[in-house]
């Protein structure tokens, strides 16, 4: 298995040949975005299907490193999505490269470049990547529901009256997993007297009632898809490569030794509860489910007797 020698300097200046131009084009084509901009209130339309294919040229040739140039081997698992459904995406958050298994899946049902994130306010600020997002109209959130209600309303009003095609995708944990962040999740529910997921923190349920409750307006969203994220490398459980790794590590799959597996399960929007309350608890169970997957997971692990997991 491959460790620290993979950092090399030749490591590093491989990957810079490689994302190199990949930057300079993630660059023209955030400005393109940019330009489109006060064409949006004349053909709202016509400029969201432009920004999608740019959106989806830039996230294939990303995707393209990390999958073929660095041998990034995901594992698509779960329910076969249809190709072309519009759809919610809740995931767990483990890492940064956590879009790279949400996209392959995106690849697969034809809808890269729908991909629309709820990403966070600060977002806007990381140079390329927050100016893109903002010129495509993601919804941009904060830690204040009260703050980010009336944004959001927006961006699903024209969603739902427009019926543009769409996946729009959240991290309903509203963070990246961390031990620290595991624990204090694990005190509140404690305190709360909620059920907590293995291997995860608790899902917010705010943003998704909301997102849930506007986009069951528009008959061309079809359903909810329970995305899961798995990492291994080698024995080592959740063990995650670092933004940069996936972008300059060679042969991270064979040689490495990284797992990256993503898990989907559909569930038709006509199906989920209709209350406030209700859907609170549907995703709750829904996140309960997906621990529960992961533990099967670490525990075939142990069953092949590779280490700890």
């Amino acid at each position: 298995m491959a460790g620290p020698s993979h950092r090399s300097l030749i490591t590093h200046v491989r990957g810079i040949l490689l994302t190199a131009p990949w930057f300079l084009y993630l660059f023209l084509a955030d400005v393109a975005l940019s330009l489109l901009l006060p064409l949006k209130s004349l053909a709202p339309e016509l400029v969201y299907n432009l920004s999608s294919r740019l959106a989806g040229s830039v996230w294939w040739w990303i995707q393209f490193i990390f999958q073929r140039a660095n041998g990034a081997q995901i594992v698509c698992s779960g329910d076969e999505l249809p190709r072309g459904e519009s759809a919610i995406v809740v995931a767990n958050h483990q890492a940064w490269s956590d879009f790279y298994m949400i996209q392959a899946l995106a690849i697969r049902s034809g809808m890269l470049g729908r991909c629309r994130y709820i990403a966070k306010r600060q977002l806007r600020f990381v140079p390329f990547l927050g100016w893109g997002l903002w010129a495509m109209g993601m919804p941009m959130v904060s830690r204040s529901w009260l703050k980010d209600k009336s944004g959001l309303d927006r961006a699903f009003a024209g969603l739902v009256s427009r019926r543009l095609p769409t996946w729009l995708i959240s991290f309903s944990e509203a963070t990246r997993f961390s031990r620290r962040k595991y624990q204090e999740s694990l005190a509140w529910c404690k305190k709360t007297d909620r059920p907590h997921p293995m291997h995860l923190l608790y899902p917010r349920t705010k943003g998704f009632i909301a997102t849930v409750q506007h986009l069951r307006k528009a008959p061309h969203v079809k359903a909810v898809y329970d995305v899961t994220i798995l990492y291994r490398r080698g024995s080592e459980f959740q063990e995650v490569p670092t933004m940069w790794d996936t972008l300059s590590i060679p042969s991270l799959s064979k040689e490495a030794g990284y797992t990256f597996h993503v898990h989907a399960r559909r569930f038709p929007i006509e199906t989920l509860p209709y209350t406030d309350a209700e859907l609170a608890r549907w995703l709750e169970r829904r996140w309960i489910e997906k621990g529960e997957w992961l533990e099967a997971q670490r525990q075939k692990c142990l069953a092949r007797k590779e280490g700890p997991c």
